[in-house]
């Protein structure tokens, strides 16, 4: 006979946080968003803690290095994807933490044989209007030239233009030497009022360029998070296949944080790979693990060493898991019973192992909902996807500009290995996953600070000035579909065009 579980399964949308008592004290200045990454003892702080509830999913379409360093900013944390080789995700995680703050590599490289029509694709596709011009067209190429939007005119200059006949060449530009501090850099920018200043080797090959406008961004970033050796923190992804030679070179690289990536953690798979790492390397390497979505999924983690466990299935924009196989459960529903799961091993044990929220988040509120019902922080993977950093292509889509999305469980990305069905090497056979597009929304940091402002803003609603006192203070309501309907604009006609809403007009 199946196994019935009592009462429904609930999506975060179904929820509202009833307000509490808000003291004077309860402003967003004054609430502090710090949460716990891994697991730790009774009386003891976790060896990483994110001072943002938020990391990214560990997806092709969201966690590449650029992201990986904007996210570390502003104090999240970033899982590079594992569906690449072993060999591309380490250098991927060096570059992160050989990231110098304030010294960009360029992803944006010309060379002279490249036209304006190339330049304005490339401006279209990656945002930058400042790119270096090269001898190879690679990021440490022999600086050559400069283009900026300064040095043509769309409108009227011939897309079939060369780069080498509009750009600034290398020797009308000011560079700095290799071993130049930010200090010094920033300084020279604004002596001489550049926007940009390149960073060259002894042989006139490029390192990196500085931006007059990241100065200030860097000085506004205070929850910065950083290990030890003032570097930027980042993650990556493993599976369940090839970690015996994927570990080793991801702790050689530096990675600060592993995560099993599986469609479904509670198997003989995920449990063999923990036991692994712990043989190795004890407890000097932390690894996350799941997803699972009830507490009997919680309990097998935990007891096979994971550092933190992820909850979700089906649950994710580009996930169609539930449609194709009908496994899965509400979002709301699986962390409220995880969260019971691990107060009560807690309890028992005076071990502490963090959750995630992985997948459901649909409006920023769902965070705070998430946060509230129990989670230490959430997985993000459409959130992250629409920005500039993110990996994948900004493109225009009926007028509209748009970043491409798609999930590790679609054709797309071919990421068969986070199947743990028999451990065959190809995986499923059928996609789980779809290929999509999300509206471009902009730089990152800009997305964070507002979606977490609103987060903010609700917990001094709910009296909380931090995450465990918004689990103890929060009431949370059950709403009807029609509660749901009222709670957005409705029964009036918006002035703003691109604003859409449902006219649902009473008589």
């Amino acid at each position: 006979m199946a196994k019935f579980f009592e009462g429904e399964s609930h999506t975060f949308s179904e929820y509202l946080l009833v307000p509490g008592y808000s003291s004077a004290e309860n402003i967003p200045a004054n609430v502090s968003l710090k949460t716990p990454l891994v697991k730790f003892k009774r009386g003891e702080k976790s060896a990483i803690e994110l001072n943002i509830p938020m990391v990214s999913a560990v997806m092709q379409s969201v966690s590449g290095p650029r992201l990986a360093i904007a996210l570390a900013q502003q104090g999240g944390i970033a899982f590079i994807y594992g569906s690449q080789s072993a060999e591309d995700e380490a250098q991927m995680v060096r570059e992160v933490k050989s990231y110098k703050a304030g010294f960009v590599v360029s992803d944006s490289t010309l060379t002279p044989e490249m036209t304006l029509g190339d330049v304005l694709d490339l401006k279209e596709k990656s945002g930058h209007s400042t790119m270096p011009v090269t001898d190879d067209g690679t990021s440490r190429g022999k600086l050559v030239g400069i283009v900026t939007s300064r040095d043509y005119r769309p409108s009227r200059d011939d897309r079939s233009k060369l780069v080498s006949e509009f750009m600034t060449p290398a020797d009308k530009l000011i560079t700095a030497p290799e071993d130049t501090s930010l200090k010094e850099a920033n300084d020279i920018i604004w002596d001489n009022k550049l926007n940009a200043l390149p960073i060259v080797d002894k042989n006139g090959h490029l390192v990196s360029l500085v931006f007059r406008k990241d100065y200030d961004s860097h000085k506004s970033a205070p929850d910065e998070l950083l290990d030890d050796s003032k570097r930027y923190m980042v993650g990556a992804g493993i599976n369940t296949r090839d970690y015996e030679t994927r570990v080793p070179l991801l702790v050689e690289a530096g990675a600060d944080v592993l995560c099993i990536d599986s469609s479904e953690g509670y198997s003989e798979w995920q449990k063999r790979t923990l036991e692994w790492v712990r043989a190795t390397y004890g407890d000097s390497v932390k690894i996350g693990a799941g997803n699972v979505v009830d507490a009997e999924g919680f309990r097998f983690l935990a007891k096979a060493g994971a550092d933190f466990i992820k909850i979700g299935i089906g649950g994710g924009s580009i996930c169609i898991t539930r449609e194709q196989k009908g496994i899965g459960r509400g979002q709301a529903t699986s962390v409220i019973d995880v969260a019971r799961a691990r107060d009560e091993y807690f309890e028992e044990t005076g071990v502490y192992i963090p959750i995630c929220s992985d997948g459901g988040i649909v409006y920023d509120y769902h965070m705070t909902l998430a946060l509230a019902m129990g989670s230490d922080f959430m997985m993000l993977g459409r959130y992250f996807a629409r920005f500039d950093e993110s990996p994948s292509d900004r493109v225009i889509v009926n007028g509209s500009y748009m970043k491409e999305y798609w999930g590790e469980g679609s054709a797309r990305a071919r990421n068969w290995q986070r199947y743990d069905l028999g451990g065959n090497k190809r995986g499923l056979s059928f996609v789980e996953g779809v290929d999509s597009y999300v509206p471009y929304a902009g730089p990152l940091k800009d997305g964070v600070e507002a979606s977490l402002l609103k987060v903010k803003s609700t917990m001094c609603n709910c009296g909380a000035l931090d995450i465990p006192e918004l689990r103890d203070k929060a009431k949370i309501t059950l709403v009807s579909s029609t509660s749901i309907v009222e709670g957005g604009a409705h029964d009036v006609l918006l002035k703003d065009s691109n604003q859409q809403v449902s006219y649902n007009f009473r008589s």
